[in-house]
């Protein structure tokens, strides 16, 4: 086993504090990588204090990883020492049912595994994120970075750009489409970045009017205060999709309202209670809500790749690792623009 020194919590109500565990060798199909920077995903809070659920004490977060591979399987042939690697939301699948197949791995019959907060395949062994020196993975479930600097500003692409990207691409949003992003944070302002390079024009629907300058500066061509009802009446019928990023409990009914005939709401965020959805207002137009959670390998590495060649980078404030229960409390209120990244040497 590889002796590993990270950052982690051992019961909902402990702050992540230093923590050393173990990971398995490497194996024939595995590398292994020395992370150089991990994202701070709010889903990272929601899990530490077991507010998804019960988690799996220690808990170790991060699933938006970026760093260099130190050490390769006998049998690896994708990666060799040296390389930059990435490792996202899940690090293994069944491999075997139609999602799997069908390189759709986030939606395995039998669940993805988690990078943490979950266990391997075995059922017995724990899965520890990226808040830590050394990451070990299947080849399969790894990332080639196309990148060469601003790493720092790769690592939310892993989690917050594929969660955006994967909707839009499968909405098939382009170009003439009127597309509305729902919340500037961490997925908003990638959707806000991913809707234009796509050729769409994006509207930014926020309840804060300082937003507005931030949000054209990303790239959307229109602001529009969601608080607002006089605002709110003139773009009835007006969007051919909403991005909904939004985490906190609201009326979809209020944004539905928004979408032209046919209009799809591609929701994202994931709100503490259950909504409520009134039938007329889907039926009236045809309307109608899409789920969409990450992307699988091949998507994750198509929007790697595309955003390489389209220079499309997270926007991040960097941070120690012990300045991490910090960063969360300013997740919580919103106050960061747009990801915090944790600087791994700090550890």
């Amino acid at each position: 086993m590889i002796k590993v020194h990270g950052y982690g919590a051992v019961n909902p109500q402990a702050p992540v504090a230093p923590i050393d565990f173990e990971r398995r060798d490497v194996g024939p199909k595995d590398v292994k990588i020395d992370i150089l920077y991990c994202g701070v995903c709010h889903s990272d809070i929601h899990m530490v204090r077991s507010e998804w659920g019960p988690s799996v004490y220690p808990i170790v977060p991060g699933h938006e990883i970026v760093g260099t591979v130190t050490e390769v399987g006998s049998e690896v042939t994708k990666f060799k020492v040296g390389d930059l690697a990435g490792v996202g939301v899940f690090v293994d699948s069944c491999r075997e049912c139609p999602s799997c197949k069908k390189g759709q791995e986030q939606y395995c019959d039998e669940e993805m595994t988690p990078t943490y907060n979950g266990y391997y395949r075995d059922g017995v062994t724990q899965t520890f994120g990226g808040y830590s020196s050394t990451y070990v993975i299947d080849e399969a479930y790894t990332l080639h970075i196309p990148f060469t600097k601003e790493l720092e500003r790769v690592a939310p692409l892993l989690c917050a750009g594929i969660t955006t990207y994967s909707p839009l691409r499968y909405a098939g949003v382009g170009k003439g489409h009127k597309v509305a992003v729902l919340g500037l944070g961490g997925l908003g302002h990638m959707a806000v970045k991913f809707a234009a390079s796509f050729g769409a024009e994006v509207t930014m629907l926020s309840t804060s009017p300082s937003k507005e300058q931030d949000a054209k500066a990303l790239g959307a061509h229109h602001f529009a205060l969601s608080t607002d009802p006089a605002t709110m009446d003139s773009l009835k019928g007006s969007f051919d999709f909403i991005l909904n990023t939004v985490a906190a409990s609201h009326d979809l009914n209020k944004f539905l309202g928004l979408l032209k005939v046919e209009g799809k709401m591609l929701l994202v965020g994931i709100p503490p209670e259950a909504a409520q959805v009134y039938a007329a207002t889907l039926i009236s137009k045809r309307r109608s809500i899409i789920g969409s959670m990450i992307g699988g390998i091949e998507e994750t590495q198509e929007m790697l790749n595309y955003c390489a060649e389209h220079n499309i980078l997270s926007d991040v404030e960097m941070i120690d690792m012990k300045d991490v229960n910090e960063a969360y409390e300013r997740v919580i209120k919103s106050d960061v623009k747009y990801r915090f990244v944790i600087d791994m040497k700090t550890l």
